[in-house]
């Protein structure tokens, strides 16, 4: 790792913390657009606005690429729109921290096939005994949970281990943050039978294109941003320990924008969802220093977040 990556950690750490703050307050932004735009309605605005402007920032210069880079970069737009049209579906309705507990369990299943430790097993049990205190709380009086919205959100946390494993292929493959604003273009595509519309009833009502633009920019832009940042400056371990507050963030965006309720059985099973995150970042570092026989600084290996990819596996 670089020195400014070794030098600045607490730097990285703000980093990190802003972008799970800002990933979950969007969510909560473009949860007050379902009832007139849909939530696949708001999916294609938002991914469209974060398209184009990243599109203005980035250039990406894609003269020459390869079969294979494009190939990688079209079915990574296809994780992106199923990832975030599921999610945004299922939080239309499931109270967002839950549903972002919910779509944890996907990476951390894909984490524990991948590395086959005893133990990834073991958190990968925890995050379901907390997915089951969900559902006891529904039966013993609390807000039972929307089973359709589940449903939804388990199709996410599906496109989202998809979606982990094309962004390490755009990584390998594609220089630069070329193949990040290819696949959001991508998806915009994909996202414009149900985005035309959505452009239609926000071009006269100035308040909705506001809070479209206010997702994109929380959901998408500073996330991106923020993430590559804090990349550059801090090991994968501790980057996963911080993005792992995640769910927990989600329940107080929740919360504070959206009025939706914590009983304590849903915020005990978000805190297991978050020590199971936590668990397997863990032990997937420790594993790779085993592996390769390390035990320095990290390289910048892949990380994954319900959003991007951030550096190549």
């Amino acid at each position: 790792m670089t020195s400014t990556s070794s030098s600045r950690p607490a730097v990285g750490v703000v980093l990190v913390i802003g972008s799970c703050l800002s990933l979950p307050f969007g969510a909560a932004i473009a949860a007050q657009l379902f009832p007139a735009l849909g939530a696949w309605g708001v999916t294609s605005l938002r991914i469209g606005i974060a398209a184009l402007i990243l599109l203005v920032i980035v250039r990406p210069r894609i003269r020459g690429w390869s079969r294979q880079q494009w190939l990688a970069a079209v079915l990574f737009g296809v994780s992106l729109a199923g990832m975030n049209g599921f999610f945004y579906s299922g939080i239309e309705r499931v109270p967002l921290g839950p549903a972002v507990a919910i779509e944890f369990l996907g990476p951390l299943i894909l984490a524990a096939v991948l590395t086959r430790r005893l133990m990834d097993g073991v958190w990968v049990a925890v995050a379901l005994i907390g997915m089951g205190l969900l559902g006891l709380d529904g039966m013993l009086g609390g807000e039972p949970l929307d089973l359709l919205g589940v449903v939804f959100i388990l199709i996410a946390a599906a496109f989202w281990v998809f979606y982990i494993r094309m962004s390490a292929k755009v990584g390998e493959s594609i220089p630069g943050s070329g193949g990040l604003v290819v696949g959001l273009l991508v998806a915009s595509v994909l996202l414009l039978p149900v985005g035309i519309p959505t452009v239609a009833a926000v071009s006269g009502d100035m308040m909705l294109l506001l809070l479209a633009f206010l997702t994109a920019v929380l959901s998408s832009v500073i996330p991106y941003s923020f993430e590559l940042a804090a990349l550059r400056r801090l090991p994968q371990r501790v980057f996963g320990v911080l993005l792992s507050l995640e769910p927990a963030f989600a329940t107080l965006a929740g919360w504070l924008v959206l009025g939706q309720s914590a009983t304590p059985l849903k915020l005990a099973a978000v805190a297991l969802v978050v020590a199971a995150s936590v668990g397997t970042a863990l032990g997937v570092r420790r594993e790779k220093r085993r592996v390769d026989g390390k035990s320095g600084p990290d390289e910048p290996p892949a990380v994954f977040t319900g959003t991007i990819p951030i550096v190549p596996n």
